[in-house]
């Protein structure tokens, strides 16, 4: 189709592919609908595997939803699925494996909260025992993997979603309205950063499949993406600064994944973005909160440029800067309700209720095939070309 001139009159390459991924959200748009309708009691039953720090911000937000219950907790050290039973008085039953909570109470999806090395493999094993899956950045470890997950799912029809959802935001959609409607001009250029100096707690983070981008630059990449569109192609420089850290599961380790990463990416009409992320980064501002009044993502713009207050997963306003006269203006400060944790409440309801969430899989896989690109380009210092896409924009 790429051949032929430029008089023809079938559909281009880019218009067949975002075609094709509005055809398969519509399908499943379809099961999801069917699904709410054999549905009467309006509940969800949910099991969540992983019970460690991130836990602690997903359980108040599913225990909150009057459509979901959380039946089944689930970790590979049975005492913490004790411990935040009790906590949070959610009264499920608990597991110490995977298989035994699949034979165990029944339920409807399962949240995917543990190590991000082992996503693909437990996420594929929910999908084979036909549970929907909400799962934790990454879904899967290689773009592939993820690949062969959403296609599980698609023949089974069932459904799996994959952090992060900071396309919920306000602020987002704000973000994305402005440039549809042209108040920056032309954009040009776009600046994300996410960086601290790197977690103690466990080891996965620097072990092989672990890393910054998929911990950290994957905010920033979804963000821009869903700004600006699908990356076409990737170019990229990662590092290993600190070769050796101490952390609290296993003591001194060899860091063998990225610990500073900048990544650049081509998106549709010129337009560059620019990603850096790192866990060598001194930020005495907080990881948390102390980015009330500092940027996180620049968008620029021939006639104007937007700065997102705070961090992309927890967002605090836009600076909106269009005029050569008159200073910035902060704008779109509420919250909206919005928290980065509540990506497996709102999917969950969106089965209850039969609607389709904002978020969807096709960009979580976007996400992780610029991260593998991202490695493959500071490998080989070539740029690598994408092939996937997503229903875009994400905002109408």
């Amino acid at each position: 189709m790429e051949n032929k001139n430029e008089t023809t009159k079938e559909i281009s390459r880019q218009q067949f592919l975002q075609y094709t991924a509005m055809a398969g959200a519509a399908v499943l748009l379809s099961s999801l609908e069917s699904w709410a309708l054999t549905t009467p009691d309006k509940k969800l039953k949910v099991a969540v595997i992983g019970c460690g720090s991130v836990s602690n911000r997903y359980l108040p937000q599913l225990l909150s939803s009057s459509m979901i219950e959380v039946v089944s907790l689930c970790d590979i050290k049975p005492e913490r699925a004790v411990a935040q039973n009790e906590q949070y008085k959610v009264n499920a039953k608990t597991y110490p494996h995977i298989d035994a909570m699949l034979k165990g109470v029944p339920f409807d999806m399962m949240v995917t909260l543990t190590d991000m090395q082992v996503h693909g493999e437990l996420n594929k094993k929910a999908l084979l025992a036909g549970k929907h899956v909400w799962s934790e950045k990454p879904m899967a470890n290689t773009y592939a993997e993820g690949k062969a997950l959403l296609d599980l799912a698609r023949s089974k029809k069932l459904r799996i979603w994959g952090a992060p959802a900071v396309v919920n935001s306000p602020q987002f959609a704000f973000m994305s309205k402005t440039i549809q409607e042209g108040k920056l001009g032309r954009v040009a250029s776009a600046h994300g950063q996410y960086g601290h100096t790197g977690p103690t707690w466990s080891a996965f983070f620097y072990e092989k499949g672990g890393g910054s981008m998929p911990d950290l630059g994957v905010y920033n990449m979804a963000t821009l993406t869903g700004l600006l569109g699908p990356a076409r192609s990737v170019m990229a420089m990662t590092s290993i600064v600190n070769p050796e850290r101490t952390v609290d599961d296993k003591g001194k380790i060899k860091v063998e994944a990225e610990d500073n990463a900048h990544i650049l990416l081509e998106h549709d009409k010129g337009v560059i973005s620019h990603v850096m992320c790192g866990f060598n980064y001194f930020d005495p501002h907080g990881h948390e909160a102390g980015s009330q009044s500092l940027h996180s993502i620049q968008i620029y713009g021939d006639y104007g440029n937007m700065r997102l207050i705070g961090y992309d997963w927890e967002t605090n306003g836009v600076m909106l800067d269009t005029s050569w006269t008159e200073p910035a203006k902060l704008v779109c400060t509420e919250k909206g309700g919005y928290e980065w944790q509540e990506g497996a409440r709102v999917v969950g309801e969106s089965l209850v209720n039969g609607t389709e969430p904002r978020i969807n899989v096709e960009h979580a896989l976007h996400v992780l095939e610029i991260i593998e690109a991202a490695r493959k380009s500071s490998a080989t210092g070539m740029k690598i070309k994408l092939k996937s896409k997503f229903p875009w924009p994400m905002v109408k």
